[in-house]
């Protein structure tokens, strides 16, 4: 079992930036940022390898950044130029198996409690 917690979340004006920080308790390799907003299905943002492979979804591209610190066993997601349309839930997400990493909410395993990102116009 890996425990994830994320934190950063929070409000911001359209343009704004946050960072979101996840801890987990045990070392995987595929970690990912998943949002959920309102009456949507959840949405991969970003991926991350413990090499520090790394992939967005479009929306994502050129605003946010995900990156790891392997020794703190922690991932962060900063979001930088914010639109409304980046409100949601969001998630860390760690997959047990190593074979592969994508964003797809569907391969993972553990889940965080979730950080709450609000933007507004």
């Amino acid at each position: 079992q890996v425990q994830l917690v994320e934190s950063g979340g929070g409000s911001a004006q359209a343009g704004g930036s946050l960072r979101l920080s996840c801890v987990a308790s045990a070392d995987r390799s595929c970690m990912a940022w998943i949002r959920q907003a309102p009456g949507k299905e959840r949405e991969g943002v970003a991926y991350i390898t413990e090499g520090g492979s790394t992939g967005y979804v479009d929306s994502a591209k050129g605003r946010f950044t995900v990156s790891r610190d392997n020794a703190k066993k922690t991932v962060y997601l900063q979001m930088n130029s914010l639109k409304p349309e980046d409100t949601a839930m969001y998630y860390c997400a760690a997959r047990e198996k190593e074979d592969y990493c994508q964003a797809n909410p569907r391969i993972f395993d553990y889940w965080g409690q979730g950080t709450q990102v609000t933007v507004s116009s």
